[in-house]
């Protein structure tokens, strides 16, 4: 009888075995612990790298600091200033004038271009490389040969070309009135083989079900656009909306490239507002007027997002 209690007996578990100390975790806890650890260096490493700099420009923005003497608080000093300087509102107004006037301009040519190119087999991938490119080409670079082109002739191509055709020669950037357009035709040239990618993607994500439909119902290719293609499309286009419109309010190496004699000229008529920044920190080394231009510019480009993301939203 010992002997059968002894054989049915259950085994006792060490106390210092692994079971016996995870044992008091559940599966969810575990996943848990398991997901926050993987995620701690990244989260650790983005508050450093992002969150830390973003909160000291913020208070640096209320002090005079110039490299020399250690920050001294003015509060909101550098902001009544700021305020108050007709240069900032005409650099103010240059941003939004690349941003109004570029960035539909330039959706607007990448959606057709890739509307197009979508329905084009023969040597397509090579079309497409071609218009990708110049998103990989050397921001510098690429200033520097589009300010070669707008230079008077024999040496400007533009310039040239219109000569043959009997129109005079156009100053381009040495123009207060044509200088930011000739600079904002380089921007949108630059960034337009990304939109064309992005919007292809878009297309190509499109189920060939709903055209399928569309064309039974008898609808024509202007209705099929309108009806399926770009409500479809909406999610692409919010995307590049936002995107784009970052690009333009923080413009800054074609400026910088192009205007290099007279950086944001002739006359300031150029300048956006990253390069008056740029040039507060490190021309004139007033570090905390250059801060409170950066938490301007922050501040700017959250509401601009925000107010896109709120008017292009689903409609549920």
């Amino acid at each position: 009888m010992a002997a059968i209690e002894q054989k049915g007996a259950a085994p006792s578990r060490p106390t210092g075995s692994p079971a016996g100390i995870s044992g008091g975790l559940s599966m969810r806890t575990k996943r848990l612990l398991w997901v926050w650890g993987f995620l701690a260096v990244p989260i650790l490493f983005y508050a450093i790298i992002r969150f830390y700099p973003t909160f000291q420009a913020f208070y640096l923005s209320l002090t005079n600091w110039d490299l020399v003497r250690p920050p001294k608080l003015v509060w909101f000093a550098n902001y009544i200033k700021l305020f108050k300087d007709p240069q900032f509102w005409k650099v103010f107004r240059n941003t939004f004038t690349y941003l109004i006037i570029g960035t539909p301009i330039s959706l607007l040519l990448a959606f057709v271009i890739a509307y197009f190119l979508d329905r084009v087999r023969f040597m397509h991938n090579f079309i497409r490389a071609l218009y990708f490119l110049p998103f990989l080409t050397t921001a510098a670079a690429m200033a520097w040969v589009w300010r070669w082109f707008y230079q008077p002739p024999p040496i400007g191509i533009i310039n040239s070309v219109l000569g043959m055709l009997g129109i005079p020669q156009q100053p381009f950037i040495g123009s207060t009135d044509q200088a930011l357009y000739a600079i904002m035709v380089t921007a949108i040239w630059a960034g337009l083989g990304f939109q064309i990618i992005i919007f292809m993607a878009g297309l190509r994500a499109i189920p060939n079900t709903f055209y399928e439909a569309a064309r039974i119902d008898g609808l024509g290719e202007w209705a099929i656009l309108r009806k399926i293609t770009l409500p479809l499309l909406k999610p692409t286009t919010v995307f590049l909306v936002v995107f784009s419109s970052i690009g333009f309010l923080r413009i800054f190496d074609q400026v910088y490239n192009m205007t290099t004699n007279d950086p944001g000229g002739p006359l300031g008529s150029t300048k956006p507002l990253v390069l008056m920044i740029y040039q507060t920190a490190f021309n004139s080394y007033a570090m905390g007027y250059a801060a409170a231009q950066t938490v301007v510019l922050f501040t700017i480009l959250l509401i601009v997002s925000l107010l896109q993301l709120w008017i292009l939203r689903e409609k549920k």
